[in-house]
């Protein structure tokens, strides 16, 4: 065993697997771009339910979120991957991966976005009702659009809390960049270094996911609405 004075730091093998890390981060980004925008619209369409829905819809939403909200993010991914095909339901382990990100955001980010619809005046909504618009007109013309940007940086948040946790699909064998990661330093026994640079790798993914939900931000509702605000 080599002491903590005697380490030698060997960063050459981690250049020359690069190529994989970078594959890995990869699909890391993919994953979470994707299932920040599938759960989004998930989440669109249960705060609406939760909102708007007869009971029976807002008991279904409210068992969602709540059974979403209070398990482990890895048990879900088990059952999706693991228990699903014995009822006829197959996913490979990156479409597993997507699925359980996506019900997973879904729940948490329902509670956000329902939270923002509340914050809406109730005169806006009294209005557009007074116009003659429908439920759902009044949600999709009235509600839905100050209801995100009121919670936009909540639900940014909550991306940025998704994209780091997509770390756990290495479990299920989505070969994402903590599961090349694992690969890589078992087969060369240099886990500071594959750690670290990983370390490197979500930090950058994490600032860059940052920067652009800003940056939507800032067109959607800044440049985009300004004169309207």
């Amino acid at each position: 065993m080599q002491g903590a004075g005697t380490y030698t730091f060997q960063f050459g093998v981690v250049f020359a697997n690069l190529d994989k890390l970078l594959e890995g981060a990869w699909l890391t980004i993919q994953l979470s771009a994707m299932a920040m925008a599938l759960g989004l619209a998930v989440a669109v369409v249960c705060a609406f339910g939760a909102t708007n829905g007869a009971r029976p819809v807002r008991w279904a939403v409210r068992g969602y979120v709540e059974a979403i909200r209070n398990t482990p993010f890895l048990v879900q991914l088990f059952i999706i991957y693991f228990s699903l095909p014995a009822v006829g339901l197959r996913f490979d382990p990156v479409e597993a991966a997507l699925v359980g990100m996506v019900v997973n955001l879904g729940a948490y980010a329902t509670e956000i976005v329902r939270a923002g619809i509340e914050s809406v005046p109730r005169g806006q909504i009294e209005a557009g009702r007074a116009l003659g618009l429908s439920r759902l007109q009044v949600f999709r013309f009235v509600v839905l659009f100050p209801a995100v940007k009121a919670v936009f940086p909540a639900l940014a948040s909550q991306f940025i809390l998704l994209m780091l946790g997509s770390s756990i699909v290495s479990a299920i064998s989505a070969t994402e960049l903590t599961a090349v990661t694992n690969t890589l330093q078992s087969t060369t026994f240099r886990a500071f270094e594959f750690y670290f640079m990983a370390t490197g790798l979500y930090l950058a993914m994490a600032l860059g996911f940052r920067a652009a939900l800003g940056a939507i931000y800032w067109l959607v509702f800044r440049r985009g609405r300004g004169a309207a605000a």
